[in-house]
């Protein structure tokens, strides 16, 4: 669905949407579609020998995620910037959460209009996974 600078207000918030639980399969294909093959991400042995409780998601898988919610809820054709930042390791069997809410709506050129949101990805804990904002040029109002 194409959204519409008449549809978009700030503070507008899109439905949040859950992805998981994560599982140890997830993350060994996202290290073979993404060529991220650093065994932290697949190898428990090798997680557990640095430290870690098992295995984890990569960031980027997260980040992937989180582009999809934000592209489903705005239009994939419509990003025109997209940023992250990662806040929390995100393990097997996590459910994440993703949200967004719109910050701020600048009209521009030609009848497009700037939106500008800021997304989260929180673990069940509530705690936040990653963080991050993201534009999309969207049609303006007709009159």
């Amino acid at each position: 669905m194409t959204r519409t600078q008449a549809s978009l207000a700030v503070g507008d918030t899109a439905t949040p949407r859950d992805f998981g639980p994560l599982t140890r399969q997830m993350f060994v294909r996202y290290s073979c579609a993404s060529g991220d093959l650093n065994p932290m991400h697949y190898d428990d042995t090798m997680a557990r020998s640095a430290g870690n409780p098992s295995v984890f998601s990569q960031g980027m898988h997260q980040s992937a995620l989180l582009a999809t919610f934000a592209t489903d809820w705005l239009g994939a054709e419509n990003v025109r910037r997209f940023g992250v930042r990662f806040r929390e390791q995100v393990w097997p069997d996590d459910v994440l959460t993703c949200t967004g809410t719109v910050t701020a709506i600048i009209d521009g050129a030609g009848g497009e209009v700037l939106v500008t949101v800021e997304l989260l990805c929180t673990r069940q804990t509530g705690a936040v996974a990653i963080a991050g904002s993201a534009d999309f040029v969207v049609p303006g109002a007709t009159t």
